[in-house]
């Protein structure tokens, strides 16, 4: 159980991340984001 969570875990990071990475520095500037916190804005989502 404990690999299928872990498993889980990862694929939200990474659908996190590249959500994240889509969109325009403006666009994550509204939300408040640097474009080099993306990694640590989706570890927090996990």
């Amino acid at each position: 159980m404990n690999l299928i969570r872990n498993y889980r875990n990862w694929r939200r990071y990474r659908e996190t991340v590249n959500e994240l990475s889509r969109l325009s520095n403006r666009e994550l500037n509204d939300l408040g984001i640097a474009r080099g916190d993306i990694p640590f804005v989706a570890r927090k989502s996990v």
